[in-house]
């Protein structure tokens, strides 16, 4: 395994890690979240959009190069109906499970095996996407 193989490893067991701790792994902690009857998780996803927007901002100005590699290029996503499109239907999605991708496949981690439809229900609606696109 090459050390960007290995970073990226640890990086994804830390993320696992802290959505198990959260709560973001739970169902009903997220749904209570959307409901806005339990804001807890407003500090969670706080804390991920200030570390993203650090790690997207900020750091490249004291860095020439990321450290494993290849070098740091604006992103630019624009703003279009296939954007608005897409995330009215993970909104939808996720308010209808509880789970987005990222908390789904942790939740699998943490024993959580009926989410195992939520998640290939992505992966069905990935796939139906890229037909759509080709």
């Amino acid at each position: 395994m090459n050390a960007q193989n290995a970073i990226v490893l640890i990086g994804g067991i830390f993320f696992g890690f802290g959505l198990a701790y959260s709560g973001m792994t739970r169902q009903e902690i997220v749904l209570s979240f959307l409901q806005l009857k339990d804001l807890g998780l407003i500090f969670v996803m706080g804390g991920a959009a200030a570390l993203t927007f650090i790690a997207v901002n900020v750091v490249p100005r004291y860095l020439k190069a990321p450290l494993l590699g290849g070098k740091f290029k604006p992103r630019r996503a624009p703003m279009s109906k296939n954007v608005v499109i897409g995330a009215i239907i993970f909104g939808l999605g996720w308010g209808i499970s509880g789970q987005c991708p990222g908390s789904a496949i942790a939740s699998f981690g943490t024993g959580n095996l009926p989410v195992l439809v939520g998640i290939a229900a992505m992966f069905i609606g990935a796939y139906v996407r890229g037909l759509l696109d080709s």
